[in-house]
This record gives C-alpha cells, sequence and structure tokens, in this order.
C-alpha cells in the first residue's frame, strides 16, 4: 500500500464507522501517513507471489509448505484426541522438550479451547483439552508467564487464563470485565492489557493489574479518542454488569465507539488492532497514546485486505492478518507500508481464517480454517523462510 494523503483518507471516510470517530482520527492518520517510509518491497511483499495452490488447497510463496495437523470431529493421529470444531484464536507456548499451539473453539455450546504438544523436531506428541464448558471462545492472547487468555464472545462473555499444557484448571478472570470478549494482548512493558469488543459499537478496553501476573483483580478502563488522536482512558463503573444492568461499553458516554473489534497484538512500541465492520487496522502508539488509522480496505485501491480478523505479530515488527471471509488470505502489513498476501486458501466458501501464530523459532505459522470444506475446521502449519525466523528452537528453562 502506497502512503495515503489527506485528500484519500476524506474521500474514505464514510467507510471508517460514525462520523465523529472519522473526525477524531483522520487527522492524526493523515499526519501520520505522511511520515511513512515508501514500501521497500514490490507489491508481492518481502516473499514474492503465491503459487498455483498445492495439495492441501492452499497459494503459498516459494519454498514455503504445508501440513495438516488436525481436523474437527476426527482424532489427532496418534493422540487419541478428538480435535475441536470451529477453531478459532491460537497462540504457541514454549516448553523444554518442544513447545504447544493452543485454539480456541467457537461453538455456542461445548467451547473451549485444546492444544497440541510438539516435540523438538516439530512431530504431535500429544492433544488434549485445557478449557471446556463455556461458549464461543472466539480469539484470546497469551500472557508473557506463559498463560493463554480465553475470550468468550457472548454478552456476559469472560476471560478465562488457562494453562497450555492442561495440568492446572482454567479460571474465570471476571475483574476484565463481563462484555462480548474478542481478543487480548498483553503489554509486559507497561504491565497491563489491552482488550477489544466485536459489537458494532465496541470499544477499546486496558486492563492494569492490582498484581503484576495476578489477573484476578485491578482496573479495567475505556478509551476516548480525542480530535488530534490522542487516548484518554476512563475508568469503567461496572466492569461485571448483570443482565439488566448498563453494558461496560455504556458506561462512560465520552468513551469512543468502534465498529466491531477484532484482533489485537502488541508490539514494542505499539498495539495493533482490527474492526470488522469497517475493515480497517489501527495503530495504538503506546509512548504518545495516540491513535491512528494504519489501513483500510475502502482506502486501498487495490483492495488487498478485506474481513479483518485474528492478528499476529511477525518477527519484523510486521503484522499479519487473517481474514474472514474476504479472498481467505493471510496478508501481511510491514513497517515499510507493503500490504500483501502470504497465503491463500482456496475452495473452502463460507470458512474464515483464524489463530496465526509463529513457533517459538519463527520458522513455523500455525493456523486453521474454522469451518474448512465441509463445515469441520482443519487447522495447518506452514513452514518456510520467515522473516526473523532463528535456526533453533527457544525453550522454556523454567519448566
Amino acid at each position: 500500500m502506497s502512503p495515503l494523503g489527506r485528500r484519500e483518507l476524506l474521500l474514505g471516510a464514510a467507510g471508517l464507522g460514525s462520523a465523529l470517530l472519522a473526525r477524531a482520527l483522520l487527522p492524526a492518520a493523515a499526519a501520520a501517513s505522511g511520515r511513512r517510509r515508501a514500501p521497500a518491497f514490490g507489491p508481492e511483499g518481502p516473499y514474492g507471489a503465491l503459487l498455483p495452490a498445492n495439495e492441501h488447497g492452499i497459494r503459498l510463496p516459494r519454498g514455503f509448505r504445508s501440513r495438516i495437523l488436525a481436523v474437527g470431529g476426527f482424532e489427532v493421529p496418534d493422540t487419541g484426541y478428538v480435535w475441536h470444531r470451529a477453531p478459532d484464536g491460537g497462540a504457541t507456548f514454549p516448553l523444554r522438550d518442544g513447545w504447544v499451539y493452543v485454539s480456541n473453539a467457537e461453538l455456542p455450546a461445548g467451547g473451549g479451547a485444546s492444544a497440541l504438544r510438539f516435540d523438538r523436531r516439530g512431530e504431535i506428541r500429544a492433544a488434549y483439552p485445557i478449557l471446556s464448558g463455556t461458549r464461543r471462545n472466539c480469539a484470546g492472547g497469551a500472557t508473557p508467564w506463559g498463560s493463554w487468555l480465553s475470550c468468550e464472545e457472548v454478552a456476559d462473555g469472560q476471560v478465562f487464563e488457562c494453562d497450555p499444557e492442561g495440568l492446572r484448571p482454567a479460571l474465570a478472570r471476571p475483574a476484565l470485565g463481563r462484555f462480548q470478549h474478542e481478543a487480548v494482548a498483553v503489554d509486559a512493558r507497561a504491565r497491563r492489557l489491552y482488550l477489544t469488543e466485536d459489537q458494532p459499537d465496541g470499544r477499546l478496553y486496558r486492563f492494569t493489574p492490582s498484581v503484576w501476573r495476578d489477573l484476578s483483580a485491578g482496573s479495567l478502563e475505556l478509551a476516548e479518542v480525542a480530535p488530534d488522536g490522542r487516548v484518554r482512558w476512563h475508568p469503567v463503573p461496572n466492569p461485571t454488569p448483570g443482565p439488566r444492568d448498563t453494558p461496560t461499553r455504556h458506561q462512560v458516554a465520552s468513551s469512543t465507539a468502534f465498529r466491531g473489534g477484532e484482533g489485537i497484538a502488541v508490539q514494542r512500541d505499539r498495539v495493533v488492532f482490527t474492526t470488522k465492520l469497517d475493515n480497517s487496522v489501527w495503530e495504538y502508539q503506546l509512548a504518545s497514546e495516540t491513535l491512528r488509522l494504519l489501513y483500510a480496505t475502502r482506502l486501498d485501491p487495490a483492495g488487498v485486505l478485506s474481513g479483518v480478523d485474528n492478528v499476529a505479530a511477525d518477527r519484523r515488527g510486521g503484522v499479519i492478518v487473517a481474514e474472514d471471509g474476504g479472498d481467505m488470505q493471510l496478508v501481511l502489513l510491514t513497517r515499510e507500508g507493503t500490504v500483501a498476501p502470504i497465503l491463500q486458501i482456496e475452495n473452502q466458501p463460507g470458512s474464515e481464517l483464524a489463530g496465526p501464530a509463529f513457533d517459538p523459532s519463527g520458522s513455523r505459522l500455525y493456523l486453521s480454517s474454522q469451518r474448512g470444506a465441509f463445515g469441520l475446521g482443519v487447522s495447518y502449519e506452514i513452514r518456510g523462510p520467515f522473516r526473523g525466523a532463528r535456526r533453533r528452537q527457544p525453550h522454556r528453562r523454567d519448566d
């Protein structure tokens, strides 16, 4: 994507949500876009063009290959465990003898989350549940202390903290609010969490634990975006409203509405999140506490990215966005301004891509097609020369 000028931003403002939000963010977005460097890569991105679909129906760049790990409703080979249907958000966690990939189940009943355990060579050694008895576990996020936060996408939904190894029971974390959770990301430097809400007028939340690593208590806040893009945070008066109480997103009148919050990720200097109803990607700059529009489909003449959903950070500061519908692509947004697909799954109409996450070395990318070709869901592994990949797997030392 080439840098956007103020005129282009103004022409596309109608597609970015409420008039108030557009007016509030356009000046900051235009100023930020003027400082961006020219794209360092061609229109095909750093990995080159996508080749014709392989035996798994996946289009990949040259030098990449895919593997099917699990199919919803069927046993994960040699584990005795039946993989969940409707796989959604996911993350990886290093272990002393390998790593774990966790995946949510976005089912209205019988949701929860499961895990695949890999050895040092990347072979699956076990599959098992880590959360059960919950509803519509959509996305979530990993913590730096090694737990998985699984989010319920229902009106009174909660966040559940899970052990990726399945050794300790999952715990509800009501202090993070009861609302239609989508995703959560942790800023370890400032010791805060950021959360999105999947509602047409959802909010951006921030949670500060009273004690770091203990999510049982803390302060939940809502974001208000000023005309210059600066963000002010307001305490949520009642983070756990009942059925007859005012929802969290309506408890602070000045808070800013976002059109269907989706994936979110924290990098060193920013928080990046997506909103699906206006197909937009946003950047909250941590140092300046300002928000700007990073990408919007209506402002991209090529229309590369649509159906924005889950996100993952790559090792070079880029953001990978999974499409819910659209062209069933994973799309990379680089720091240099390039927007290019790095993967596409064909012949799976009505599905969505979800759960992108790199293994600890950055050489393997995991993801799922939520409904696959037959409504069952499929989880994949992609291997190849990803940017910033390490030659050896780092492993947890305190296991």
